[in-house]
């Protein structure tokens, strides 16, 4: 016990310096902010000094004198460019300064696996923005245990399983001129539980609702938490203590989407069914959840892109999503019926227009890309955007506290009738994976 206690002794006001340091970057060539660090066009990350810029980044530094130091410089790059943070496990609120004094500016931003948190932000001459989000960095220890999650060997290049925040800067002309990060102690964290459908893409074209859910929500509120990995069932999920690393973390008020199915019905075995062992396992996550104080909510998967002769869905899920509804009246929890409204939004695209919301390309539409992709379960970019609005709209439907949240100036969205993909806008990131994620 002696030991014990000289040991949190020591690690104390490590941790406590950790949950209180706010990190200030000037970024750019001219006069130093007081109290900010400076970055230039070649401060590279490294672990000594813990913040930089990642490797191949190609930039420059510009200063355009005046009297605000943090304004009057920034650094902007031709190609999206990533800047990392050594950070602690926890939750982060980010700002970050955007603009020019003699030209336009044109950025958006995005954390980790292509995780969106700015989709666009526009400044003319002369004119700055400073935008806020809230972001979630984690690793793969179960603090308190001698565990940690299973990673596949995939993960080990995933950008969230290490040690830092790292920042995507791209679109036509980003000019950063200053960054800050500071622990995020009052917000509430939103965990995701799911598999390929859920999970933040690594590269393009690939995405998920997941990785797009964030940039709904009113900075300083809310922290999406995704831990969602591709091919993952219930069980996997638990096995792999990708459950109990969320347990580990959840606080009272916290909540826990839940979303499998597409891989969970490909399991047999004595007992393995939809109304068996998958609501069974259903119920274990919702009481677990309960037992921390946090709040379930359960989503049936949305449908594979399969139509009929007539234009009409396919259910390729069987009794899964059954499962799902019948659940959630047991368990008197909220669900997000999204296999209804992606039935919806795939019939309102049809068979030919709904390519444009999946992973299906000509070869040599992407580098490396040999052959051609034809994916009926994974979304691109504007795909996973539109099942995200799905998902904002099952919450506002359940009334959860969460619809507080969100912005005031998203649309009611009906999934009968989506979004042009022509309004769409995503510049690629450089990131891209050419592979079909597991799961299907």
């Amino acid at each position: 016990m002696k030991h014990l206690y000289l040991l949190l002794t020591l690690c104390l006001p490590a941790l406590l310096q950790a949950q209180t340091n706010t990190w200030r970057f000037d970024l750019g060539s001219g006069k130093l902010t007081e109290g900010y660090k400076p970055v230039t066009a070649t401060t590279f990350y490294n672990d000594q000094t813990g913040y930089g810029f990642e490797p191949g980044a190609v930039l420059r530094a510009v200063d355009r004198g005046g009297k605000d130091p943090l304004k009057s410089d920034f650094i902007t790059g031709q190609l999206p460019f990533f800047f990392s943070v050594k950070l602690p496990e926890g939750n982060y609120h980010v700002t970050v300064i955007l603009g020019d004094a003699d030209s336009a500016s044109v950025a958006a931003i995005r954390v980790e696996n292509r995780r969106m948190m700015v989709q666009q932000v526009k400044t003319k001459r002369k004119q700055f923005a400073t935008v806020h989000f809230t972001v979630h960095v984690r690793d793969s220890l179960i603090h308190g245990t001698e565990r940690q999650v299973r990673l596949k060997p995939r993960e080990g290049s995933y950008l969230h399983w290490d040690n830092k925040l790292t920042i995507e800067f791209n679109d036509a002309a980003p000019k950063v001129c200053a960054i800050e990060i500071a622990p995020a102690m009052d917000v509430t964290t939103v965990f995701l539980a799911g598999n390929s459908t859920v999970v933040d893409q690594t590269g393009e074209p690939f995405a998920s609702w997941g990785q797009m859910i964030p940039a709904f929500f009113q900075p300083g509120k809310i922290a999406i938490a995704n831990y969602a990995e591709s091919g993952e069932a219930l069980t996997s999920f638990r096995s792999a203590h990708r459950l109990d690393k969320i347990l580990a973390l959840m606080k009272q008020g916290d909540y826990l989407f839940i979303e499998f199915g597409h891989n969970d019905q490909k399991q047999k075995g004595e007992g393995i069914g939809a109304f068996t062992s998958y609501a069974a396992d259903l119920k274990y996550y919702i009481s677990e959840t309960r037992k921390r104080g946090g709040i379930p909510v359960l989503v049936t998967s949305m449908h594979r892109r399969s139509f009929d002769s007539t234009g009409k869905i396919v259910n390729t899920l069987g009794d899964y999503p059954a499962a799902v509804r019948k659940t959630a009246v047991e368990e008197r929890v909220a669900m997000i019926d999204l296999n209804n409204m992606s039935k919806t939004l795939y019939e309102a695209w049809g068979p030919d227009k709904s390519q444009l919301a999946f992973v299906i390309y000509p070869a040599n539409t992407f580098p490396g890309q040999e052959k051609a992709l034809k994916d009926n379960t994974h979304f691109n970019t504007y795909g996973a955007y539109e099942i995200a609005r799905c998902i904002v709209e099952g919450i506002k439907k359940n009334k959860l506290a969460l619809m507080y949240f969100l912005k005031k100036d998203i649309p009611a969205f009906d999934p009968a009738k989506p979004d042009e993909v022509k309004a769409w806008h995503w510049p690629l990131s450089p990131r891209l994976n050419i592979t079909k994620p597991d799961g299907n």
